[in-house]
C-alpha cells in the first residue's frame, strides 16, 4: 500500500529480458533504504526488489505486469518515480495506492500556466471512472482529478511535483500508468452488480 507521494526518482541502468520477463536494474538515493524482498512503487507499479548490490537495485516484471502498465516502453537512462511502502502510523499525505495498474492512459494535451502545468489524459471507455475533485494515481503520483469526463481527465501540476517527479519527462501521446481511486471502483462494482 502505497500513499502516492514520490519519495525519490531512480534511474534505470540495465533492462535485461529473460523469456517474458524483465529484469530492470535501478540507481537510486534511497540504496540505503533498500533490502531484497521490499515492495516499492515504480512509476505507480508495485514491485519487488529482488537484488541489492553496491548502488544499485534490481526488480523482475513478469508477463502480465507488462501487458497491464508501460514498462515495455522504459529505456536505459529514462527516470521513475519511486516510492517505498506506507508504514502504520505514517500520514497519508496522498490517498490510498495499491500498485496495481488499472490500465494505461495516454497524455494527450500538455499546457503551461504561469507557473504551473496542465495536463489531460485519455483512458478506455470502460468501467474505469473519474469524479471530479477525486482522486488518481498516474505513474504513482496521488493526484486530484479535473474536467472528469467519460474517458478524459485533468490534472494540475505545481511546480514541485513537475520538478521532483516524471511529470516534467512526460510529452503528448506518452503513455502512463492510471491507478483509478479504490472506492470509486468499488462503488463503481455495486452498483453494476444491481443492475444485473
Amino acid at each position: 500500500m502505497f500513499t502516492g507521494i514520490v519519495e525519490s526518482l531512480s534511474k534505470i541502468i540495465k533492462i535485461e529480458k529473460e523469456g517474458t520477463n524483465l529484469n530492470i536494474s535501478f540507481e537510486s538515493e534511497l540504496i540505503k533504504e533498500l533490502s531484497v524482498d521490499q515492495s516499492l512503487s515504480h512509476n505507480g507499479v508495485c514491485l519487488t526488489v529482488v537484488k541489492v548490490q553496491d548502488n544499485t537495485y534490481s526488480i523482475n516484471a513478469i508477463k502480465e505486469t507488462i501487458s497491464k502498465s508501460n514498462i515495455g516502453t522504459w529505456k536505459v537512462g529514462d527516470e521513475v518515480n519511486v516510492e517505498r511502502a506506507l508504514k502504520i502510523g505514517d500520514r497519508l499525505d496522498g490517498h490510498m495506492v495499491q500498485g496495481h495498474v488499472d490500465e494505461i492512459g495516454v497524455c494527450i494535451k500538455k499546457t503551461e500556466h504561469n507557473g504551473s502545468w496542465i495536463f489531460t489524459f485519455e483512458h478506455g471507455k470502460n468501467k474505469n471512472i473519474t469524479v471530479e475533485k477525486g482522486s488518481i494515481s498516474i505513474n504513482g503520483v496521488s493526484l486530484t482529478v479535473f474536467n472528469s469526463k467519460t474517458n478524459t481527465f485533468s490534472v494540475a501540476i505545481i511546480p514541485y511535483t513537475y520538478n521532483n517527479t516524471c511529470f516534467k519527462n512526460i510529452k503528448r501521446n506518452d503513455p502512463v500508468n492510471l491507478e483509478f481511486d479504490v472506492i470509486g471502483k468499488y462503488v463503481e462494482k455495486i452498483i453494476s452488480s444491481r443492475n444485473l
